[in-house]
C-alpha cells in the first residue's frame, strides 16, 4: 500500500507526526491539522508541501444488495409505519454498523432528493434516513453508515450553510460529489383536484424554486423541514386541502397523485452533494480531480487577493468560494486550543479547485498560502462529478 500511495503522489513526503504545526507571523503556533489520518497539508519553509494520505480502511467487494422492491399497501398509515424511521442523535449510541453492503446516510426520509444522490453515487448501497444533518456526519464519525451524501449547494438556492460550518466540526473527509437534477412535482391525495386545494408545503428552498407557478395557482406557501417529508405528511394526515411539493419518487412512496411535474421555475436546477467518509481517498491524476479546502488569512488591505492568487499564478480554476464567519469553540475543540484569532470577526474561507493534490501546482498553490494563512485544512481531493445531471 505504502508504495501504490507514493507511485501516486509527486515527491510525496510523509509526516512523522499527524500533529503538524506551522508558525504565523505572529508567531503562535497554529495547527493545519490536529486529527490523525486527516487528508490535510503542511509546508516546511525549506522544502515542498508534505502530503499524508491513506488508503481507505473499507473496501466492499462483491457487496449484495436486496433491491427495493415497491410497497403496494392501500392504508396510508401502514405505509407510513412500514418505511424506515430517520435516525436521530439519540439512536446512535445503540446502533452499530449492519451487514456487508455499504451504508450510506442522507438527511430526510424516504423520497427524499438526497436519497436519490446516495444511490447515484452508490447503486448498490443501503441508503439511511438521518432526522437532521448533524445527524448524518455523527452516524459517519460513530461507525453507524460507511459514507453520507449531503447536499452543500443549489443552482438556484445557493449554500447550504449548515454543512459548511458542520465541515468544520467535524473529523470527515470529502471523497466524492454528486450533481442531481431537481425536478418539482405537485402531489395530493388521491381524488383530490387542483381547483380543492387551498396550501401547499415544502422545505422553503423547494417553494422558492416554484414561487411563480405556486403564485400563478393561487396557492398559500408552508414551509416544511424537507420535501420528502411534506409528502409524508400530506399522506399521513389525509389532508384534502393541502399539496406538497416534491419528487415523483416521493409520490410512489407515499401513495399520493402527480398532480403537475415539472413546476420548478427555472429548467436548470441542480444541486450539488458531498460524499463524505471516515478516511481520505488516494488523488489521482487519471480523471478530473477537485480539492476542498478551509483556510483563514490575516487582516490588512488585499489579503483575500493575494490568497486567491496563488491559483491563478499556477492556472488552477476556482469552482467555489464561501465565507463563513470563525466558530472559535468549534476550532478550539478539534484544532488543540487554537487561540490566536484575534480579530472581532474572523472568517473561514471555503475554497473549491479543479486539481488534484498529486498534482505539484496543487501542492505549490498550497504551500505559497501558507504564507499568508493563519489555517488551513484540506476537506478533501476527490473525483469531480463531470456527468450530466
Amino acid at each position: 500500500m505504502a508504495t501504490n500511495l507514493s507511485q501516486s503522489l509527486i515527491n510525496p513526503p510523509t509526516l512523522a507526526n499527524p500533529n503538524f504545526y506551522f508558525q504565523s507571523k505572529r508567531r503562535r503556533l497554529i495547527p493545519i491539522s490536529a486529527i490523525s489520518k486527516i487528508n490535510c497539508v503542511s509546508i516546511n519553509n525549506k522544502g515542498p508541501i508534505d502530503h499524508s494520505i491513506e488508503m481507505e480502511k473499507r473496501v466492499d467487494q462483491n457487496s449484495s444488495y436486496e433491491s427495493k422492491s415497491s410497497i403496494n399497501i392501500n392504508n396510508s398509515q401502514d405505509l407510513i409505519n412500514s418505511l424506515p424511521k430517520p435516525l436521530t442523535s439519540a439512536h446512535l449510541s445503540n446502533l452499530a454498523s449492519q451487514g456487508g453492503r455499504l451504508r450510506v446516510a442522507y438527511q430526510g426520509v424516504r423520497g427524499a432528493y438526497s436519497e436519490s444522490a446516495a444511490e447515484k453515487a452508490y447503486p448498490n448501497c443501503e441508503a439511511v434516513p438521518c432526522e437532521q444533518f448533524d445527524t448524518a456526519f455523527e452516524a459517519v464519525e460513530n461507525w453507524i453508515v460507511d459514507r453520507a451524501v449531503l447536499p452543500i449547494e443549489n443552482s438556484l438556492g445557493g449554500s447550504i450553510h449548515r454543512n459548511y460550518d458542520l465541515l468544520l466540526r467535524h473529523r470527515l473527509h470529502i471523497v466524492g460529489e454528486v450533481k442531481l437534477a431537481i425536478r418539482h412535482c405537485l402531489l395530493a391525495n388521491h381524488g383530490v383536484k387542483m381547483e380543492e386545494l387551498k396550501r401547499v408545503l415544502s422545505h422553503p428552498q423547494a417553494l422558492a424554486q416554484c414561487e411563480n407557478t405556486l403564485t400563478k395557482w393561487g396557492l398559500v406557501r408552508e414551509a416544511a423541514d424537507d420535501t420528502a417529508g411534506s409528502a409524508k405528511l400530506v399522506a399521513f394526515s389525509k389532508l384534502k386541502d393541502t399539496g406538497a411539493v416534491a419528487s415523483s419518487r416521493a409520490a410512489q412512496f407515499y401513495d399520493l397523485n402527480i398532480l403537475a411535474q415539472d413546476i420548478q421555475d427555472d429548467s436548470d436546477n441542480i444541486t450539488r452533494f458531498l460524499v463524505l467518509a471516515r478516511d481520505p481517498i488516494i488523488p489521482g491524476t487519471d480523471k478530473p480531480f477537485k480539492t476542498s479546502i478551509v483556510f483563514s488569512l490575516e487582516e490588512g488591505p488585499g489579503a483575500l487577493f493575494k490568497g486567491l492568487a496563488v491559483f491563478a499564478l499556477r492556472n488552477i480554476n476556482l469552482t467555489k468560494i464561501e465565507s463563513r464567519p470563525l466558530q472559535k469553540h468549534a476550532v478550539n475543540a478539534l484544532y488543540d486550543g487554537v487561540n490566536g484569532f484575534t480579530e472581532q470577526f474572523p472568517y473561514l474561507f471555503y475554497v473549491d479547485f479543479e486539481a488534484s493534490m498529486a498534482e505539484q501546482r496543487a501542492q505549490n498553490a498550497l504551500g505559497h498560502l501558507k504564507e499568508f494563512a493563519t489555517f488551513l485544512r484540506v476537506l478533501g481531493s476527490y473525483p469531480a462529478d463531470d456527468s450530466t445531471p
